[in-house]
């Protein structure tokens, strides 16, 4: 386990151009090798895909995934499908909703997902199927964008610091993992933006203090 400071793009906005599992990550179009090369070091994984979510670079906000399936917006093309699924061999699918930042919507581990309220349950059982997964639906805070307020491994989870001790012990639960509040870069508290992480590493933007870092190696166990 490690944390590494990164930037992509020149931005500290990390997560939102790249999202991984245990065994792979998805980063966009026009990546340079050896970025490639050190995220995948850093991750300790040996499968990189190049992709893109509705046509966008925007891997975080746009995708879902754990280490068993990985849900794009309903707008992402079959070819997006396809290239993930044949990439990763996981369930890849649309999910059947309006909302296309879906990432920012719900946060998972392989222990659980947890969804943003605006879904009204519509789409619990195929996030379930494809994640394989149970579903709770909640707020964080007072905001509903629970994909941007959690950032979940297996190994712990980071949490905005708005967070309420109940809302923390829920999503302990749930997710089956201790769980931290914490900011990144320099005090964001919408924390997929600036972290990549999986079970065995964590990645964040180049922004990130000191004090944060040790607030998010607690919070993930590295």
């Amino acid at each position: 386990m490690g944390i590494y400071k990164y930037d992509v793009y020149k931005s500290p906005n990390i997560g939102l151009f790249a999202k991984a599992n245990d065994k792979i990550v998805i980063i966009p179009f026009g990546f340079a090798e050896t970025k490639i090369n050190k995220l995948m070091q850093y991750l300790q994984i040996e499968m990189k895909v190049h992709a893109s979510a509705a046509g966008t670079r925007l891997i975080g906000p746009m995708a879902v995934m754990n280490n068993n399936g990985i849900l794009l917006p309903s707008v992402a093309s079959d070819e997006e499908l396809q290239i993930l699924h044949q990439a990763s061999g996981l369930t890849v699918e649309r999910l059947k909703s309006k909302f296309t930042a879906i990432g920012n919507l719900i946060s998972t581990n392989d222990n659980g997902a947890l969804v943003s309220p605006l879904f009204d349950g519509e789409v619990d059982k195929q996030v379930q199927d494809v994640l394989g997964v149970p579903v709770e639906s909640m707020t964080v805070g007072g905001f509903i964008q629970i994909g941007s307020m959690v950032v979940a491994t297996n190994t712990g989870a980071a949490i905005h610091p708005k967070a309420t001790e109940e809302e923390i012990k829920f999503i302990s639960e749930s997710l089956q993992v201790e769980v931290e509040p914490v900011t990144v870069n320099g005090g964001t508290p919408f924390l997929s933006s600036g972290i990549i992480a999986n079970s065995k590493s964590v990645i964040v933007g180049k922004l990130t203090s000191g004090p944060e870092l040790i607030m998010i190696s607690r919070a993930f166990k590295t």
